[in-house]
């Protein structure tokens, strides 16, 4: 059995390795069609960026070569491996040796440790058809959170055309949960009630400040967040953990000088990882609550 679970776990974190390297690439590409969608409707743009990303809007998202953003040579397999071709190269282009960076292989990482990581700690059980679509619905949803963290903490943006397939894989997780409640009656109000609690509060919030305080963004990945989850206990403990660590990062911040009341804080990768901590250990920390409370 431990011999099968590690099988399995290998296997994910390679499959998340991979997943990471699709991720950290439509980054890229979604934020070169961001440039050029901004261009053509009048905003100012970074004109060093915008030349540098140009030529990954040559070809539609799905059929993109992966080129080097620097001196735009498509890219051969060999140096598309997961973590090896970055390593392998010192962290440098192989035909003009600029520097990669640390983002693409950090992106990489991190949805491998998501994939494995669900696997090991996944609450919900693995043996029955509709257990196994919950969870692999919920790793293609890793995969697209992982976009979406990555690309609001370097631009302060959670883009359509993520947000909306990332809306209708929670509706299906959503769907495959219904179908094996047994008071289907309670479970839809515990779902109206997540939905309240991780979109509703922010779309008041959105509407009181007129966008001032939070993006509207935030309210469909709360909207999403919510669907994935499920259950209002769920979305209050996402609630409450993204609140929280958003403390922990900002305050000590504030305290150095580092971070001011006019310094934007992307709450997008927040709201995310306390949606992660939510779904991983929400269950067992609604237990221990229950427990204290007898």
């Amino acid at each position: 059995m431990l011999m099968e679970q590690f099988v399995i776990a290998i296997i994910l974190g390679f499959l998340g390795l991979c997943m990471g390297s699709f991720a950290g690439a439509t980054v890229w590409r979604l934020r070169a069609r961001q440039l050029v969608e901004d261009k053509t409707e009048g905003e100012e743009v970074d004109k060093a960026e915008y030349k540098k990303l140009l030529p990954l809007t040559k070809s539609k998202l799905s059929s993109d070569r992966s080129r080097c953003l620097y001196c735009s040579h498509t890219l051969a397999w060999y140096d598309l491996l997961p973590l090896v071709s970055w390593a392998g190269t010192r962290g440098k282009c192989r035909y003009c040796s600029a520097p990669i960076g640390r983002f693409e292989p950090m992106i990489e990482v991190g949805v491998a440790v998501l994939f494995v990581g669900s696997y090991l700690l996944w609450p919900f059980g693995l043996v029955t058809a509709q257990e196994l679509i919950h969870f692999s619905l919920w790793l293609m949803s890793g995969v697209l959170l992982a976009i979406l963290f990555a690309y609001d903490l370097k631009w302060f943006l959670l883009p359509n055309r993520i947000i909306f397939p990332l809306i209708g894989l929670g509706a299906l997780i959503a769907a495959v949960q219904l179908t094996t409640t047994s008071d289907l009656t309670a479970s839809l109000f515990s779902l109206a009630g997540a939905v309240v609690i991780l979109s509703g509060i922010y779309l008041l919030l959105w509407l009181v400040s007129k966008g001032a305080w939070i993006g509207f963004g935030d309210v469909k990945l709360g909207l999403a967040l919510a669907l994935i989850l499920g259950e209002w206990q769920l979305a209050f403990i996402a609630l409450f953990a993204a609140n929280l660590i958003g403390c922990l990062l900002v305050i000590p911040g504030m305290l150095a000088g580092k971070i001011t009341r006019t310094t934007r804080v992307p709450f997008g990768p927040l709201l995310i990882l306390g949606g992660i901590v939510a779904l991983i250990f929400g269950r067992p920390i609604i237990d221990w609550y229950m427990l204290t409370l007898m």
